[in-house]
């Protein structure tokens, strides 16, 4: 530790005020905090002190990614073995895996630090911490063939639109990777919707090419009624088990409700995550199901009689519920509106995905257009608990 502090210690004054790379202090700054502990404190009392700041926060939350990322990457390498006929043992298909997803991620941090240094020096700020997380949680949510090139306009579409324009971190009202993922859904939807590439490897273990298998939404997507939903599935290989695990083609980190399930108690546990979101979305998912099955009869389409429990595992609601709808920027603050916040989500994504066939996947839309009702919703509960309170007799 004493090496790290005296390296940071021989530097830093080539990026202070009168230094060589001044302009460069906000890149440094993030730097520096990411090894060390701020030295700034509070000058006058009172004043809270707490060792959870927001890069201790965040990080916290790329803990809770490691075990959808590294299982993501596996089923990305096996599902590449599987259709290339090559050998399915773990550390290959991981190989592989970990090739096809990490000049994803590096394109993902290297294009998004850009645009975040250039607003930090512009605005003379620090550079966010947020990024971070934004930036290993947009290629998580992208299909394995995704050119680097849109990963690239995705996420500075992203970071400057869903965030920056907003003034920066804590001033965002919409999830910035969600914001990536919704424009790269709607400006490159051959390569994001409907079937979901799976790369083809050689021997060598360099992808070349790929093909298209239908993803379980997709199927879904086809049934017609006397057909029911989960025989389909079933018969194509996707069975309730098997949608929880994962193991399926599909966007890299949002196939495993099981990872995602073990994020949300590191979630949950360290106290970064809302239980109220995640349990309000599962709730929210299962009521609205089942409500939709008493509509169910022979001539209704088939999507209306599907046991409510197969949406919770098909799809990405499950990565959507855990680390997108608890974003505590664009997520409500107060404790009822979390609730409620995280029930319309789950029923808005079953509502999108039995009325609109063009687009079997509705959780991201659904949080997306959350996020915009986030502050009123604090701003009512508010209202509701001045109400509540005695008046003051005089």
């Amino acid at each position: 530790m004493k090496i790290v502090t005296h390296f940071f210690g021989s530097i830093r004054k080539h990026f202070e005020a009168d230094g060589r790379f001044a302009m460069l202090h906000p890149f440094y700054d993030a730097v520096e905090t990411a090894f060390l502990w701020p030295d700034t404190v509070t000058a006058q009392s009172p004043h809270v002190r707490d060792s959870l700041d927001l890069k201790r926060f965040m990080s916290f939350v790329i803990v809770a990614l490691i075990p959808p990322a590294l299982w993501g990457i596996y089923s990305t390498g096996y599902q590449s073995h599987l259709a290339s006929g090559l050998p399915l043992n773990f550390f290959s298909a991981f190989l592989t895996g970990l090739g096809i997803f990490l000049p994803m991620l590096v394109v993902s941090y290297a294009v998004g630090l850009f645009w975040e240094t250039l607003f930090a020096v512009v605005r003379r700020h620090p550079i966010s911490e947020g990024f971070l997380v934004t930036g290993l949680l947009f290629p998580l949510t992208l299909p394995p063939t995704m050119p680097l090139w849109q990963v690239a306009v995705g996420i500075s579409f992203g970071v400057v639109i869903g965030k920056e324009v907003f003034g920066g971190t804590g001033r965002n009202i919409l999830n910035p990777a969600l914001t990536a993922r919704a424009f790269v859904f709607f400006a490159y939807p051959a390569q994001m919707s409907g079937d979901i590439w799976t790369r083809i490897a050689t021997e060598t273990g360099k992808a070349v090419d790929g093909f298209t298998g239908a993803t379980p939404l997709t199927i879904a997507a086809t049934a017609s009624m006397p057909d029911r939903i989960e025989t389909l599935l079933s018969q194509s290989g996707y069975t309730l088990s098997h949608l929880f695990t994962g193991n399926y083609p599909g966007s890299i980190g949002a196939t495993s409700a099981l990872m995602c399930l073990a994020g949300a108690v590191i979630l949950i546990v360290t106290g970064i995550g809302s239980y109220r979101t995640m349990l309000g979305g599962v709730i929210g998912v299962l009521a609205t199901g089942w409500g939709l099955n008493l509509l169910a009869d022979h001539s209704a389409m088939s999507w209306l009689s599907l046991n409510p429990v197969w949406h919770l595992v098909m799809g990405g609601f499950a990565f959507g519920i855990v680390y997108m709808a608890t974003d505590p920027v664009s997520s409500p603050g107060t404790e009822g509106s979390k609730w409620l916040y995280g029930f319309l989500i789950g029923a808005l994504t079953v509502l999108i995905r039995v009325f609109n066939p063009a687009y079997p996947e509705g959780v991201m839309l659904a949080i997306l257009f959350m996020n915009i009702f986030a502050p009123l919703m604090d701003h009512f509960e508010i209202k509701l608990r001045h109400k509540r309170r005695i008046p003051n007799v005089w």
